[in-house]
């Protein structure tokens, strides 16, 4: 299994990217919208673990390059805000499958990856 996280703070991405890799995962990180693509590019990523609140980026244009270019990729959004608590995301993202606050237990993220890479 592939995963891409994109995730500004590196030091949470590679909490999350430890957690991930614990069971038998391949995971990529990008701090940028601009690596991020470079990954979408190179790589096929089964699971993608965005951070809705991009910094100097945008979010939404990364779930639309992945939703086109790896239509199968399961996205699981997470935010330390509440923009987008009302559940519209899903609406937006044809691709978006989990919507977590970035607080979520590393554990608990590398047990719906596992389950969202299986049920895609």
């Amino acid at each position: 299994m592939n995963v891409l996280i994109v995730e500004n703070s590196e030091q949470l991405a590679q909490l999350w990217q430890r957690h991930i890799q614990r069971g038998g995962a391949l995971v990529w990180t990008a701090s940028t919208e601009e690596a991020a693509f470079d990954l979408l590019a190179a790589q096929k990523f089964d699971i993608i673990i965005l951070n809705v609140m991009l910094e100097g980026g945008n979010a939404l244009a990364v779930s639309d390059l992945a939703q086109f270019r790896q239509p199968e990729s399961r996205i699981i959004f997470v935010t330390n805000t509440t923009f987008f608590s009302d559940g519209s995301i899903f609406n937006l993202c044809a691709n978006a499958c989990a919507f977590l606050p970035s607080s979520t237990s590393p554990d608990d993220l590398a047990t719906m990856v596992n389950h969202y890479a299986r049920a895609g």
